[in-house]
């Protein structure tokens, strides 16, 4: 079963099996083309019952999630090597840049990140880690003046998911005129 509210559970290898085709199953949809994901579709091309795919994923979004995890992974090393860069404000932007492609390469994955209920608690601890990191950037960019003080980890992400949606639907030749537009709003008043 995915873990829910702090629950870990070892599967049972049949189960572990079963979890692993049905996340090979969607991923292979997605890599197809087909983001619907629909629940039923994937438990037929898994060769496993729909039972079995609603004790694993409880919904479309906690299988998106479960998708998402590897770029969670991806995203939590970037940001601490972002925050290990000197300068905190280039780190930022490298932070920041990096996740936006990968919002715009993976819109369920954007999904994810904007989305303020968590299915599985690896997700939440995952953006717990990542808010953890960007506020350290965060901070050593106060101490430099290069940020103001009333922005969160938080705050920046929900910015970041805007700039991904206007990108969107402006074209990606807009992405780094509207990261610089973040970017410059995070700066203090001159």
């Amino acid at each position: 079963m995915t873990p829910r509210a702090g629950q870990e559970k070892e599967l049972r290898a049949d189960a572990a099996r079963n979890r692993a085709r049905i996340l090979q199953v969607a991923r292979g949809q997605l890599t197809a083309g087909d983001n619907s994901l629909q629940l039923n579709a994937v438990a037929r091309l898994a060769g496993v019952g729909v039972g079995t795919v609603y004790r694993h994923f409880p919904n479309r979004h906690a299988l998106v999630e479960a998708l998402s995890a590897e770029r969670f992974r991806e995203l939590l090393e970037e940001a601490q090597a972002a925050a290990a860069v000197e300068d905190p404000l280039t780190g930022l932007r490298r932070l920041l840049r990096f996740t936006l492609d990968r919002m715009l390469d993976d819109p369920d994955f954007a999904t994810v990140l904007e989305s303020a209920g968590d299915v599985d608690v690896r997700t939440s601890q995952m953006k717990a880690e990542l808010d953890r990191t960007v506020m350290s950037l965060l901070d050593r960019a106060r101490l430099d003046g290069a940020v103001r003080g009333v922005f969160g980890a938080e705050d920046v992400r929900r910015l970041l998911c805007g700039v991904g949606h206007a990108v969107r639907s402006g074209g990606g030749e807009v992405r780094d005129l509207y990261l610089d537009v973040l970017l410059e709003g995070l700066r203090p008043p001159r």
